[in-house]
């Protein structure tokens, strides 16, 4: 039996969220290079697939760890495509458009709506703590988009990261079921490798719309080829094995409440090295500040364990979003 380590499982936490938080940054500037949203989430699931399927072998039990029945692999494609494909792909469309941070609060919002769909989808008993975390969330949504003034975001950069916060909610579900299949590694290789089909179909069906050759050029003074690396080893890959790894020795709301710190620091990082357009004013500031009270009270508004209580797993890039 595992020896619980709580401040390890913080350092983990955190550390996992420093790395996710970079991530937005670096992806953002491969994006600036001229590689679409499409294409980053290819290179980042086939980048991660193939060392996440590395991992499996090497590690016990091996390649028996992967066996799947063809009766799961209909959740293993839905939690794949969702959480692994769609999500990431919607997040870089969103930090394209957006400043990193802005991007990064609507995407937090999936834990509030999943805690929505335990009280009305699955009529679980909450907290009136639930409809307080709603409340401060929908104000600072509003003051993030600064919605009493011309509205200065922009339109299909905020529906990319609602639609990114629904289907990261969805990801969350499909993830508690799939866990209790699966171990965390074969679950997410696995997810990834779904992930990785769909983007390669999506770029058959597009006939290949976008070249590979910004991957040989520099962006912000980085040759972008390193850039992906990033994105693919240590903004993906290893944050995943750090935040499954906490879980041996927190709760998951712990692990989702300390996740919180990636969106703030991922707004300074873009801030730093993406110039003025990353920063946020003082009401946007004020509104994330509100986005992240109301969906850590969301986060323990839930009475009972529930299937749907489970760590924001990835990127994202929320603790561990897929992005």
């Amino acid at each position: 039996m595992t020896t619980r380590r709580p401040a390890l499982g913080v350092v983990m936490v955190l550390s996992s969220g420093v790395l996710f938080a970079v991530n937005g940054t670096v992806s953002k500037l491969v994006l600036r290079a001229g590689v679409d949203a499409a294409q980053l989430t290819l290179i980042r699931a086939a980048g991660a697939f193939a060392g996440l399927l590395a991992l499996s072998l090497l590690l016990r039990p091996g390649a028996r760890r992967l066996r799947i029945t063809p009766g799961q692999l209909p959740l293993l494609l839905l939690y794949g495509l969702a959480g692994f494909f769609l999500t990431p792909m919607l997040y870089f469309v969103a930090i394209s458009r957006m400043p990193v941070g802005i991007a990064l609060l609507f995407e937090y919002t999936a834990p509030l709506l999943v805690a929505l769909w335990a009280r009305f989808g699955q009529h679980q008993r909450v907290r009136p703590r639930l409809w307080v975390g709603l409340t401060l969330s929908l104000a600072g949504l509003a003051c993030v988009a600064e919605v009493w003034g011309e509205l200065k975001l922009d339109g299909l950069g905020v529906l990319a990261g609602l639609g990114a916060a629904v289907l990261l909610a969805g990801y969350y579900l499909l993830g508690a079921r799939g866990v209790e299949r699966h171990d965390t590694l074969a679950l997410t290789t696995w997810a990834f490798g779904a992930a990785a089909v769909a983007g390669l179909l999506t770029r058959a069906v597009t006939d290949g719309t976008g070249g590979w050759a910004p991957l040989g050029e520099t962006s912000g003074g980085v040759p972008v080829a390193l850039l992906c690396g990033y994105v693919v080893l240590l903004g993906s890959i290893l944050p995943f094995l750090l935040v499954a790894g906490a879980l041996r020795h927190l709760p998951a709301t712990s692990v989702g409440i300390l996740g919180m710190i990636e969106p703030v620091i991922a707004a300074t990082v873009a801030w730093i090295a993406l110039g003025a357009g990353e920063a946020l004013n003082a009401a946007q500031l004020g509104g994330g500040l509100l986005v992240l009270a109301g969906v850590a009270l969301a986060e323990t508004a839930r009475i009972a364990a529930s299937p749907v209580d489970v760590p924001p797993v990835p990127a994202p890039d929320v603790v561990a979003v897929p992005r």
